[in-house]
């Protein structure tokens, strides 16, 4: 059983982002039965990671592997990762935990999507060659401090050779960090910038993402949702967990 371990706090919206994340994952994997889990849920509107866990151990008694948890992050944000490793340890069921969505060429590729969407980056190579309002500077906001925009700035090197443009990581969670970004960027000769989010989307709240963008003195494309990548990457760490091969995935070509 695949387990998604949804971050932030339990809402409706988000939900229904995890729902069609998994069902994203449905399509990439015949016979696969995932259960969405809110690391902080209440277990009445809401299934807490810990609940949906103790269910499985009661439904699978004594199966070697018997839920494999993935965490619905794009990067490692070690405040959540610190409580989904609390609830598989006090778990009775054998959970294996895999490892966050990236760094991946996938993610870069949902960026590069919702930049576009945004208008703030050409489509692709051969198509929207010059776009009036795109970026020459990318500031790629995650959350999860230092290790989390170490991380992303691996997926923002990918992004960087899609777009040919400069892409700086930097943390919401760091006090200033995303205008200090903003400033290198436009020091090295950037003038027209964006915000990506390198988030799924339920790790903050869309508030957080406005204020960074204000506060960097642009616009800012939407967070990751349920793009298709965002799926074909939990299909891929719960195969990789349980030994199943599954076709390779590669970032579309720009």
């Amino acid at each position: 059983m695949l387990v998604l371990a949804v971050p932030g706090s339990p809402t409706s919206a988000a939900l229904s982002l995890a729902e069609e994340v998994v069902s994203i994952a449905r399509s990439e994997l015949s016979g696969l039965d995932p259960r969405v889990a809110f690391v902080d849920g209440d277990d009445e509107e809401f299934a807490s990671l810990r609940g949906v866990l103790d269910q499985v151990a009661a439904d699978r008694p004594g199966e070697e592997t018997s839920a494999v948890v993935v965490p619905l992050l794009a990067g490692p944000e070690a405040a959540v990762l610190r409580r989904i490793r609390q609830a598989v340890g006090d778990s009775k069921a054998q959970v294996e935990l895999t490892d966050v969505l990236g760094p991946h060429p996938l993610l870069a590729e949902a960026l590069h999507v919702r930049l576009s969407e945004a208008g703030l980056a050409r489509a692709d190579r051969a198509r929207l060659f010059t776009v009036a309002t795109a970026a020459d500077g990318i500031i790629l906001a995650t959350v999860g401090g230092e290790e989390a925009a170490q991380a992303a700035g691996v997926t923002g090197l990918l992004l960087a050779a899609r777009l040919a443009v400069p892409v700086l990581a930097a943390a919401l969670d760091e006090d200033g960090a995303i205008a200090q970004a903003a400033e290198q960027l436009r020091s090295s000769g950037s003038s027209t910038l964006a915000l990506a989010p390198c988030l799924i989307g339920p790790e903050v709240a869309p508030q957080l993402l406005h204020e960074a963008a204000a506060e960097a003195g642009c616009s800012g494309a939407d967070a990751l949702g349920p793009y298709p990548a965002v799926g074909k990457l939990v299909v891929t760490r719960y195969a990789s967990a349980v030994g199943l091969a599954v076709p390779q995935q590669s970032a579309q070509p720009q």
